[in-house]
This record gives structure tokens, sequence and C-alpha cells, in this order.
């Protein structure tokens, strides 16, 4: 037999053994459980996700933490409660967000126009509604948004707009009655909505414009307005999971566990409402 054939047949022999031994390492290493390099992670791998949401949102996401971690024990949760505006600039500067969730469509909007977001992953989770609220025991008693004018309702807080989608209704439904420019200058702005409340649970401002979910946690403020829908853009918490998040077979997870009876009855109970899917 000519040295060239030789030589072809006996390197295809040692192709074929060497081929033969690396499909064998690979069964032995799913067998044992053990996945081949590069694949993603699994549901059953640690994962720890970063979720930038809306601080209206805090004190219901983290009663709603231990009944997720107790359903997937292998994934970790951090939060990152701010201003949607705030969360929003953090997002296109770079920070390794998994999973935004928003008090207001213009933030997210803005994410998916820079194709931020993870095609097909946005879903509008929640509504909320706008009040009208005063310290208890106040000496200045409202009883609905154009009172705002009156000379004993000295200082007024409410959310900055440019940045707090609460600021943003405010302004509207202010704008809408009519009564914006004469109430400007007794505006206290803050740069979220839980400063707001917690300027008129302290007695700084005599009314402040926040969401019904806040003032329904707080016993030192009043409701006595509620926004009439039609004064501002409808109040709506989008969810969406970041493109560049590492870890979105389990972000999936979480925005569906958000969406469970579970998860749902907890929201209600805060005050918040169930957007149309």
């Amino acid at each position: 037999m000519p040295p060239r054939i030789t030589r072809f047949i006996k390197n295809s022999v040692a192709r074929a053994a060497l081929l033969g031994c690396s499909i064998a390492l690979i069964l032995i290493a799913c067998a044992q459980g053990i996945a081949p390099p590069n694949n993603q992670p699994t549901s059953t791998q640690n994962t720890t996700l970063l979720v930038a949401a809306a601080a209206s949102l805090q004190t219901v996401l983290q009663a709603i933490d231990p009944l997720y971690r107790q359903a997937h024990p292998t994934h970790s949760l951090t939060y990152n409660f701010a201003a949607s505006g705030a969360l929003q600039r953090q997002i296109e500067q770079g920070a390794p967000v998994d999973i935004f969730i928003s008090a207001a469509l213009s933030q997210m909007d803005a994410l998916q126009e820079k194709h931020l977001l993870e095609p097909n992953s946005r879903i509008n989770l929640l509504t909320n509604q706008l009040v009208l609220v005063i310290p208890k025991n106040s000496a200045a008693r409202p009883t609905e948004f154009k009172q705002l004018t009156q000379p004993d309702v000295q200082r007024i807080a409410m959310g900055e707009p440019r940045s707090v989608p609460a600021g943003q209704y405010a302004e509207q439904v202010l704008r809408n009655l009519g009564i914006l420019d004469q109430v400007q200058a007794k505006l206290v702005l803050g740069n979220n909505v839980t400063s707001v409340l917690t300027a008129v649970e302290t007695g700084d401002v005599d009314a402040g414009l926040v969401y019904r979910t806040d003032a329904q946690r707080s016993d030192k403020v009043e409701v006595v307005a509620i926004a009439d829908s039609a004064l501002h853009s409808p109040i709506l918490y989008p969810a969406a999971i970041l493109r560049s998040s590492q870890g979105k077979a389990a972000a999936e997870q979480y925005l569906e566990f958000l969406q469970r009876d579970e998860a749902m009855d907890l929201f209600r109970d805060a005050g918040f409402g169930m957007a149309e899917p």
C-alpha cells in the first residue's frame, strides 16, 4: 500500500478516536449533572438579579421578596429604589440592571427607543391613583385640588416633574385645572414620591400630591381628594427585562411571579390596581 494512503488511514483513525473520547466525556458530564462549557445559566443555578424599581414600589416589592425566594431558592434579589427618571438615566449610563419597573410609560419608552430592553419582555404591570393629602390635625383643610390656591395653603409638596412620574402627573392635574400658575410659588419639589410623603407627614408642608398607595401606608396623613383620571395621563407601571441582563431566564421567572395571584394579592392590599393585559 502506498505510504500516502497509509498515513491518511492512520490520521483518520486517530481523529475518530479523539472524537469518540470527546463524545464520551460529554456524556459522562451530562450524566453527572455537569453542564458542558458555554451553556446559559439554568433555573437551578444561583442567580442574582438587580431590580431597579420606582420608589413607590419599595414596600410592596419587599413584602413579595420572601415569597419569591421561597419559590426560587437559588435566586437572590437586590433592589435599587428611586425616581423612575433617575433609574432611567442610570440604565442608559450602563448600570447592570436586570429588570426595570417604572412608575410611568415615558421612562420605559425612552429605553425602548434606545433598544436597551429585551424584545417582547415588556408588560404593563400595575395602575395607581394620584391623591391630595394633608397632615393629620392640619389647620389648613382643603377638600379639593382647586382649593390649593387658598391663602391658608402656603406650601405644597410634589415630585420634581422632570424626573418623578408622580410629579409629572401632579403638574398635569394642576395645569388642567387652570391653577398651576397660581400655586407655582407654593410648590416644594421632592426627588421622589417618598420624600414628598415625608414632607406632609412631618408637617413641613400644608398639602402634598402623592400616589394613593403611598398615602395608604401612612397613618400620619389624610387623603382629602382623588384626582380625576381625565386630568392626567394614565398612571401605569410598566416592567421589562434589560437586554444587557446576564440572568434573563431568572428575570423572566421573576416577572412571571409578579403576575401570580399571591403577588397580585399583595399589590391589591397595597392599593395598586391591575393593568389591562
